[in-house]
């Protein structure tokens, strides 16, 4: 059992404070997966102390690796209801609805688009390796004085913790100042590189605990100093492996966002080109409407025209036979003067009456005039919009498609027994063996980290208005005094601190 644990420990350690190209993926996908969620599990159980904001990146992370990338009529509000992503304690620190904390999650999963499902997984990791109690085994010990005390291991090296401080170590001894370690019964010895420096003793409550204790040191201490060498052969192999695995994957990526992109432009022109045979409907509807109205209108004129030009030769016909009545009158006169006034009043009558006829003639005549020229516009409107209609029916559906695009081608430490107890002697790593390439790394590393680190202190400051201090724990409030103090006092930092302050006595 303590084996196993070593085992799965040391692996843990391998992935913590580490750039990505120093990992050598050697585990298969259904490992790596497992262990992901294994540490999701620990995070959400609090057993894993994460900060509010960080509970969030790393809950965008695991919905990208499940959903895949964002689209928003697929994805609408409430898909992530029956989700747990968030560590209780988070949830309940905050007077925050459901509702507002999927909107948050999901702004920074939106960001991810394009990432794939491992590429998701791993930034999870790397996030996560970063807590401060990430990778850590704690055990219960004892000092001289009898006080209880946490012993702390991990791939960075031994850390001291007070028992109600879980986040800060009291002390840490990196694993390139470290000189032995070793246990007798329940006392466990640890001795610096730096002979100035007292030896560190303390007692655990069984033998099998310090066993378990030494496995974990040697295992991790093993892959602390497998890190720092220059890689083998084998390795480098791996490395160039890994390389063209994940060009060939980023081709394929490219290549199916090609694809999609092309797909999306067929289909935005298919729409334009069914919206514009749509339209064109509606043109030569439109169209033969009117040439409908314009055809009824010239039949209307036409009908009118006639009826007024049989109306004027009616009133000539009348004029005419006025004409004649009064030829026919002046001939007939009589001789008297009575009778020629009443002649003469009666042709007075008739020429009024045949000038009024000759007049109403005339309008009439110019009447039939306007009515055969509307009934001539009518034709030439009925035969513009017959042009027209001919001119819609007879114009090309669909243009010429563009051609598409063709797809682009897609040095390590002896261990001594010392008499019945057992021992191992470390010594100091050259690390000026580390190449130009790590560095580089490590320098791509933090600059991502610090990028990282902007969008967590964002999400921070946007929520922490939000917060009931009320329901803050120990842990919250450890983590905001080592935020607070710049994180000074994070495990990390203590390690980096010089040695040379710890020439006198350890006091615990």
């Amino acid at each position: 059992m303590a084996g196993a644990i070593a085992s799965r420990m040391s692996f843990s350690s391998l992935k913590r404070k580490q750039p990505k190209t120093f990992t050598v993926r050697i585990v298969t996908m259904d490992a790596e997966m497992e262990f992901n969620c294994e540490v999701k599990k620990q995070i959400l159980d609090e057993k894993i102390y994460c900060p509010p904001e960080a509970s969030v990146l790393l809950a965008s992370y695991a919905v990208q690796a499940k959903y895949g990338d964002y689209d928003p009529s697929v994805h609408k509000r409430g898909f992530l209801a029956q989700e747990e992503l968030l560590p209780k304690r988070v949830i309940n620190l905050y007077q925050m609805t459901p509702e507002m904390w999927e909107e948050r999650i999901t702004a920074w999963y939106a960001e991810h688009r394009g990432r794939a499902r491992d590429e998701a997984e791993m930034e999870y990791l790397k996030i996560a390796q970063d807590l401060e109690m990430y990778g850590v085994n704690y055990f219960t010990i004892r000092n001289k004085k009898g006080t209880e005390l946490l012993l702390g291991v991990d791939a960075l090296g031994l850390h001291i913790y007070d028992p109600e401080n879980r986040l800060t170590p009291k002390i840490s001894f990196p694993w390139n100042e470290i000189r032995n370690i070793s246990y007798s019964d329940k006392e466990f010895t640890i001795k610096p590189l730096d002979k100035k420096i007292d030896v560190f003793k303390f007692n655990s409550s069984k033998l099998r605990v310090n066993k378990l204790i030494l496995q974990l040191c040697i295992g991790n201490h093993d892959l602390f100093m497998r890190r720092r060498k220059a890689d083998s052969l084998e390795v480098q192999q791996m490395k160039a492996q890994a390389r063209e695995e994940k060009a060939r994957k980023q081709m394929e990526r490219q290549r199916l966002a090609r694809e999609k992109q092309m797909r999306e432009e067929a289909e935005r022109t298919r729409d334009e080109l069914e919206r514009r045979l749509l339209q064109m409907k509606e043109e030569a509807t439109m169209a033969n409407e009117a040439l409908m109205r314009s055809e009824e209108t010239a039949d209307l004129l036409a009908e009118k025209a006639q009826i007024t030009e049989e109306e004027a030769k009616l009133l000539a016909q009348k004029a005419a036979e006025a004409e004649q009545e009064m030829q026919r009158i002046k001939a007939t006169a009589i001789r008297t003067e009575e009778e020629k006034r009443l002649m003469e009043q009666k042709v007075l009558e008739a020429e009024v009456l045949a000038l009024k006829m000759a007049e109403e003639s005339e309008r009439r005549a110019k009447e039939a005039d306007q009515l055969k020229q509307d009934l001539q516009e009518a034709r030439e409107a009925e035969r513009r919009a017959k042009q027209k209609l001919l001119e819609i029916t007879t114009k090309p559906t669909y243009p010429p498609m563009n051609p598409l695009p063709a797809p682009l081608p897609p040095d390590i430490p002896s261990f001594n027994l010392i008499g019945d107890s057992l021992s191992f002697d470390f010594k100091d790593t050259d690390m000026k063996r580390l190449s130009m390439e790590i560095e580089k790394e490590k320098v791509e590393y933090m600059e991502k980290s610090k990028h990282l680190q902007e969008q967590l202190n964002e999400l921070k400051t946007e929520i922490e208005a939000l917060k009931l201090k009320e329901r803050e724990t120990a842990l919250d409030i450890l983590h905001n005094e080592n935020s607070d103090q710049g994180g000074t006092s994070s495990k990390h930092n203590t390690i980096k601190k010089p040695q040379a302050q710890g020439r006198r006595p350890i006091c615990i």
